[in-house]
């Protein structure tokens, strides 16, 4: 699949920019020197978090020796990547979705947070390259299927995903969680069923989470806030001091859970400002 048809398809987090495409309709905003990044506009298309609403996005390319270092800056500017793009929100009447990022030191679970943390303790989670994995796309089918069968995502086929796990330019990482297994006492490794993946991205203050997904008949386990919990403990472990969340969009059933890990900042026209509660 050319790189031009992975960007195409329609929404979705390996690719949420809209059935119009970014490299149809789009209409570059910026005028730089050849070495410097170009930003581009994308037509307006259907809201997927507020109905009634209508979208654009600002992007430009994550590619060559300085996306690790775009990417950082970016992020620290509210964008987000997906595959070799760095994109956000532009829209004109609306400005619902919120960059946020959790404080790793200062965290401190809830108590149905703890709860979480010890109906998964037979999980084991390991960090590994970002490789995809027939396994992975099991899981990622399923929880598609289950929980995003009208989505942008919906069609999305094994080399779709392939390509949302390997088109990165920056440092990425997969972060696997499995049943415990006979052998994953001594080793600190399992290789029981796969349950849950987290595509991560290593910056340069901290772990943003690019996607993740789970099986949807483990739903009582709430693996989404156990994911989001491990990788704020994998950031203090790193002496990291955020895990960015994306955007939370307030009113939002799909994205007001991130509002619940804090303290937290969030993105504000004045600069990252602390929410305690």
């Amino acid at each position: 699949m050319s790189r031009k048809g992975a960007l195409t398809k329609g929404a979705g987090p390996g690719n949420p920019y809209g059935t119009s495409g970014f490299l149809s309709g789009e209409r570059s905003v910026t005028q730089h020197p050849r070495d410097a990044p170009q930003f581009y506009l994308t037509a307006p298309s259907p809201c997927p978090y507020l109905p009634g609403k209508e979208e654009r996005k600002v992007f430009t390319h994550l590619v060559g020796e300085r996306a690790g270092e775009l990417n950082d800056l970016l992020t620290h500017g509210g964008f987000r990547r997906s595959q070799s793009i760095a994109y956000r929100p532009a829209c004109e009447s609306c400005r619902a979705c919120v960059s946020v990022r959790v404080v790793v030191d200062d965290f401190r679970p809830t108590r149905s947070m703890r709860r979480v943390l010890e109906r998964n303790a037979d999980l084991i989670a390991e960090m590994r390259v970002a490789m995809p994995t027939s396994e992975q796309y099991s899981v990622f089918r399923a929880y598609l299927d289950a929980r995003h069968r009208d989505g942008g995502m919906a069609d999305m086929t094994v080399l779709d995903y392939s390509m949302m796990v390997e088109d990165s330019h920056v440092e990425t990482r997969m972060v696997e969680y499995r049943r415990r297994d006979a052998d994953s006492g001594f080793t600190g490794r399992s290789s029981g069923e796969l349950v849950a993946v987290a595509l991560t991205d290593v910056l340069s203050d901290g772990l943003s989470m690019v996607y993740s997904f789970f099986e949807p008949d483990a739903g009582d386990r709430s693996l989404g806030t156990l994911m989001i919990l491990d990788h704020i403990t994998r950031a203090q472990r790193m002496e990291l001091p955020y895990v960015y969340l994306g955007y939370w969009v307030e009113g939002s059933r799909k994205m007001d859970y991130k509002g619940r890990f804090l303290p937290q900042e969030r993105l504000m026209p004045t600069g990252w400002v602390r929410v305690e509660g």
